[in-house]
């Protein structure tokens, strides 16, 4: 596995765990105005998770784990990423990445750990930074 795999996996890892710490505390807050079990356990995870992201990425260019791995997701040009970037790589991420990946994984293994399905989507790229 190549080092950046290893970066980007700790930092979505950490991601996840500050997005499900928001995602319980808001949970008893929802549940006055939401009455669905189905909406706290499938659907406000995942709206908190990515919200999260986008903000963090849209406002700081990275997410707290992508900055305490010391990487950075950036447009291919190595610009700032538009709105609609981040939104095609989170979503392209969570739903089809990863059967994309499974299904073709040689074609992948010559970025090294920059590139995955979701960039290639969303004309992204992940770098190290200091």
């Amino acid at each position: 596995m190549y080092e950046l795999t290893k970066k980007r996996a700790k930092a979505l890892l950490i991601d996840s765990a500050i997005a499900t710490t928001v995602s319980f505390s808001l949970e008893p807050l929802l549940k006055k105005k939401i009455k669905s079990p189905f909406f706290h356990a499938m659907v406000s995870p995942h709206l908190v998770f990515w919200g999260l992201e986008y903000a963090q990425l849209r406002m700081n260019g990275q997410t707290a784990g992508q900055k305490m791995m010391g990487i950075a997701l950036k447009d291919e040009s190595g610009g700032e990423l538009s709105s609609e970037q981040i939104l095609k790589h989170i979503v392209y991420r969570d739903t089809i990445g990863l059967l994309m990946y499974a299904k073709d994984r040689s074609r992948y293994d010559k970025y090294k750990g920059e590139k995955y399905p979701n960039d290639l989507y969303a004309h992204t790229v992940v770098k190290k930074v200091d």
